[in-house]
């Protein structure tokens, strides 16, 4: 997991061949008109998931973990708050791995919370369970889905 400033977000181009090309989406992004939806940036190999996301508590949320791709999530609206855990520990799932969406979920609890203001951004690897959108209300968050193999 990476967090960080998205003033730093060009010092970790050299991570994986296809971050270059993300990044350069969320430089380019008007946060002041943004459209709600998914949107493609090279194939199947990066897309952009822009959307309005209901926040949940500790109680209501699972960690979840994917396999085919990393994630980069920006909240826009206001903080969002996290949880994490490495993936290697987790011992109780909650549902199968499910291919075609590329998560599974998680009954565990987290080694720790974190908030995440706008104009940050996480990375998430596949050997990061995290748990979204904790918090309170509804968050406009951006996630870019990066392919851990093009």
């Amino acid at each position: 997991m990476i967090i960080d400033s998205l003033n730093n977000i060009s010092k970790y181009t050299a991570l994986h061949p296809l971050f270059p090309k993300a990044f350069e989406y969320i430089q380019n992004l008007d946060i002041k008109n943004l459209k709600i939806g998914t949107f493609p940036i090279q194939n199947q190999d990066i897309f952009a998931i822009i959307n309005e996301s209901a926040m949940g508590t500790i109680k209501d949320t699972h960690l979840e973990a994917h396999n085919q791709y990393i994630d980069i999530q920006v909240p826009f609206s206001k903080t969002e708050m996290f949880g994490w855990a490495p993936r290697s520990i987790l011992r109780n799932p909650l549902t199968e791995y499910d291919e075609i969406e590329d998560i599974q979920y998680f009954k565990d609890h987290y080694s720790f919370t974190f908030e995440l203001q706008p104009e940050n951004f996480v990375i998430f690897f596949p050997q990061d369970a995290h748990a979204p959108c904790l918090g309170e209300g509804n968050i406009l968050k951006l996630v870019i889905k990066i392919k851990v193999i093009p």
